[in-house]
């Protein structure tokens, strides 16, 4: 293999990288760009229906195994486990994506989702390892495979979108998750009906019905499985860190339907072009990138502000059942046909009312309003709702049942036209390509440790005082977190019309990075002399 590398051809190859870099943010939007919109979705999609499936789950193994309830710890450990999952593999993969590529990492995490899925569906007691205990360790395991999705699917849709397309692309992708929670309660309702008669005669039929709504989850898997492991590698990994012009002038032209004619020939496909200007990713460049404050400040802010939202998004998304309870959608004493039905459709209706229309109000908002507006209104909406709820939840609750369960879905509705959506977002473009994918996966990380807090929180306290007596306690909880994620909002750069190259100080800092290499490298030689 060739290398084509001078000092001379410094302002040339960086002339070079932008026009590859404009060709991309300035593209029209096309049949690639909804490809990788639908790649990218199916994954969120199935990450959503396995996390919000157990909802579902779990009062039905309580019904077969333990003949009631499932006891509460198990109950815990068994929601929490995905989420300490989660926590692994946004870090873990958030890393070996800029390590060793966004391609070559693509697919394998629903490759884990896929096999996981299949190990709980077909999970049993043993000598050694319970049911439960079973379907903990291979929840922490499609965690991992979920975790793995965040920083991969945001960070490729990202480098692929046009500058003025690209964050409605991102939140188009992460709205997905909601049709994967809606459809948790569809399936659950198919199969509750398709096996109505064998439950009523006898509750360990729900056996059948748990395990195909869990394996369920596969399907959705393999069919982006395929597409995700032939998605190309983004031109922005290619030019920053295998750092090779040549190719990435090439996959532009490929991905784009761009006449090649101009480029050079095929037969120098394997000249690797570096372009010494380029700072290569290491532990030292890490920490002297984020040492600067207005590097700093943005890593802290995205995660602090997932951290603050994931607190009152999973305390509640995982643990809906005094909700429900107040629409009548509770536990049916002696019917557990009955039980099991409303909680399906339960959910639905919790889904259809805020999650889902929130998502989209901010895939079709997002570049008119931009990033942090839409943030700062979810932020300030969930703050006072969760006031409005906490301080007076049993009041409202036994003055209308209709007017709490408008209140609560209000929340739902800001979260998602608000923080849920754009602390996915805005983490995929704020980083420098280097440590993108790092980034994200660190901000993510974060929201997941917000996640294991409420539900272990949530869990032990909801019932200080008795059943269900510390839920006012809780949202007002809830509500603190929402002013801390507000705060710090104010930390993060609006990134609506900026290329990711303007909102990472990537230029920048590459190049004060070259010229100190040069001048160290220009001393070296006066001392030769």
């Amino acid at each position: 293999m060739s290398t084509y590398n001078t000092k001379l051809d410094t302002n040339e190859l960086n002339q070079r990288r932008r026009e590859a870099l404009s060709k991309i943010d300035n593209a029209e939007f096309g049949w690639f760009h909804i490809r990788a919109c639908l790649v990218a979705g199916v994954g969120f999609f199935t990450d959503a229906y396995d996390l919000f499936a157990i909802n579902l789950v779990t009062p039905m193994l309580g019904i077969i195994y333990y003949g009631g309830a499932l006891p509460a710890d198990l109950d815990l450990g068994i929601k929490v486990s995905a989420s300490v999952g989660t926590f692994l593999g946004q870090i873990g993969f958030g890393y070996l994506a800029d390590r060793l590529g966004r391609k070559r990492m693509y697919g394998i995490e629903l490759m884990i989702i896929i096999v996981a899925t299949l190990g709980q569906a077909l999970s049993g007691n043993g000598h050694t390892l319970s049911l439960p205990a079973a379907l903990i360790v291979w929840r922490v395991i499609v965690g991992i495979g979920i975790g793995g999705d965040y920083p991969l699917s945001a960070v490729i849709t990202s480098e692929f979108a046009t500058t003025n397309r690209r964050g409605a692309m991102m939140a188009a992708v992460f709205a997905m998750q909601g049709f994967g929670y809606l459809t948790t309660g569809i399936v659950a309702i198919i199969l509750l009906s398709a096996f109505k008669d064998s439950i009523i005669a006898n509750p360990a039929n729900l056996d059948y019905v748990w395990r195909i709504l869990i394996g369920f989850g596969c399907i959705p898997a393999l069919v982006a499985v395929y597409f995700r492991l032939t998605i190309p590698e983004t031109p922005r990994y290619v030019l920053d860190i295998e750092n090779n012009v040549n190719k990435a002038e090439r996959d532009v032209a490929t991905v784009f339907k761009e006449n090649r004619n101009h480029l050079q020939s095929e037969d120098d496909s394997e000249v690797v072009v570096h372009n010494p200007t380029i700072a290569k990713g290491s532990f030292s460049d890490f920490c002297a990138y984020f040492s600067k404050w207005q590097n700093f400040k943005i890593l802290f802010g995205t995660s602090m502000a997932w951290f603050a939202l994931d607190v009152a998004f999973y305390g509640i998304g995982l643990n809906n059942s005094f909700i429900l309870s107040s629409i009548k959608f509770s536990g049916v004493k002696g019917d557990n046909w009955a039980t099991c039905w409303n909680a399906a459709v339960g959910q639905i209706i919790i889904v259809l009312l805020g999650a889902v229309p929130g998502y989209w109000v901010t895939v079709f908002t997002i570049e008119r309003l931009g990033r942090i507006k839409i943030q700062i209104l979810g932020f300030v909406m969930s703050c006072i709702l969760f006031c409005v709820l906490g301080f007076a939840y049993n009041q409202i609750r036994d003055y209308s049942v209709a007017l709490f369960v408008f209140l609560f879905a209000a929340t739902q509705f800001f979260q998602n036209f608000g923080p849920n959506s754009t602390t996915f977002i805005i983490p995929g473009e704020v980083f420098p390509t280097r440590y993108r994918s790092t980034g994200h996966g660190i901000a993510a990380g974060s929201g997941k440790l917000g996640a294991i807090i409420a539900q272990v929180g949530f869990s032990q306290l909801k019932d200080r005082g008795g059943s269900n007596a510390f839920i006012p306690q809780l949202l007002q909880i809830f509500a603190l977190f929402m002013l801390i994620g507000l705060i710090v909002t104010f930390l993060i750069p609006e990134t609506k019309g900026k290329t990711l190259e303007e909102l990472s100080n990537e230029d920048d800092f590459a190049s004060a990075s070259y010229q100190h290499h040069t001048q160290n490298a220009l001393g070296g030689e006066a001392e030769q002399k």
